[in-house]
């Protein structure tokens, strides 16, 4: 049991540090506001847990203290200006509603990130999904000017973007404020996949499956670029890397992992393409909880047949040493036998 809150520390700690990196970004581009709303969203969720925690009958302990790497999550997909009110009510959202009214941490079936991000954006669309150009920085208690459409968006539209290689790999077009670094959510990536961090086999199984739907179903004029736009636009990766992976959801065999991310990164694709749905795997991701649980489901009756046979096996070699030993008395009692005879 204490090895395996170690591991979970030592997870949460390389998440958080890989979050952090994206958070340094999200301040070169949109300046300290972006920054604030990070420490917004991590000192409501801490609050939020806690109090929910004291509601439920339990104590704050340092292991729950990976709801702030969820609130950093959900922060950096957000627009660096949207209203704080808005991001801390997601966040109480995320915290009660998505994880502790479910069993809280030990009992997690839904990312509350992705969970408070669907809410946010079922309520407050607009102001969700409108962002400023790169470089646009707001002052902490500024009321934003000039927004406009994330480049997802346009994407997603006309199946064309007018930015070069560069620009889409540093993350220098509009978009939420820590998702659209491709260059940092690639090495993120390599990191908490080395680290085993992350759902490996959830991981593949998304990139493969938006990759084999951008070929098979072109969302561009040409297949190469509609690979690489689809990639890069609508929070594919990061939510590849951070949501779908997240071990705490994904099931736990890469194999089944592995179809898990790649439903969800076939259905996302088909909203983007047939409904222009921006950062349709984050809400797929949160419609395909029955999916993860059936398979964690399946996952615990394999395991139980397995410790089932292990302990038939292992009750057979015992009757098996058991016979051996008697066969062997039986031996000693007949030479002793034979040799009195002898006398």
């Amino acid at each position: 049991m204490t090895s395996k809150l170690r591991t979970e520390r030592f997870v949460w700690l390389d998440i958080m540090l890989t979050l952090l990196t994206l958070e340094l970004m999200a301040y070169f581009y949109y300046g300290a506001r972006a920054v604030f709303l990070g420490c917004v969203c991590v000192s409501v969720s801490v609050a939020a847990e806690i109090v929910s925690l004291r509601f439920m009958g339990k104590n704050f302990t340092a292991d729950d203290l990976t709801c702030t790497s969820d609130a950093l999550i959900l922060s950096l997909m957000l627009p660096a200006v949207v209203d704080y009110r808005i991001a801390g009510i997601g966040c109480l959202f995320g915290v009660i509603a998505a994880k502790n009214i479910f069993g809280g941490r030990a009992n997690m079936i839904f990312s509350p990130a992705a969970a408070a991000y669907l809410f946010m954006i079922t309520s407050w669309k607009n102001q969700v999904l409108q962002f400023t150009e790169p470089h646009v920085h707001t002052g902490i208690t500024e009321r934003a000017s000039g927004l406009v459409s994330s480049a997802s968006h346009n994407f997603n539209l006309t199946g064309k973007l007018n930015f070069t290689d560069f620009e889409l790999l540093m993350g220098n077009f509009p978009g939420a404020a820590g998702a659209v670094s491709l260059l940092l959510l690639i090495v993120a990536a390599l990191i908490l996949l080395f680290r085993r961090d992350i759902s490996a086999g959830a991981f593949i199984g998304s990139i493969a499956g938006t990759v084999f739907m951008a070929k098979l179903v072109p969302a561009a004029a040409d297949t190469s670029q509609s690979v690489k736009y689809t990639l890069a636009m609508n929070m594919v990766l990061f939510a590849s890397i951070y949501i779908v992976s997240d071990r705490r959801i994904a099931p736990k065999r890469d194999y089944f992992a592995f179809f898990y991310g790649l439903f969800i990164a076939v259905t996302a694709y088909l909203l983007v393409v047939t409904d222009a749905k921006e950062n349709a795997i984050v809400l797929v991701s949160v419609l395909f909880t029955p999916v993860s649980l059936g398979l964690k489901n399946l996952e615990k009756r394999i395991d139980l047949a397995i410790a089932e046979q292990e302990k038939q096996a292992e009750e057979a070699e015992v009757t098996e040493e058991q016979q051996d030993e008697a066969l062997a008395q039986a031996q000693l009692i007949l030479s002793g036998e034979e040799a009195q005879d002898d006398e």
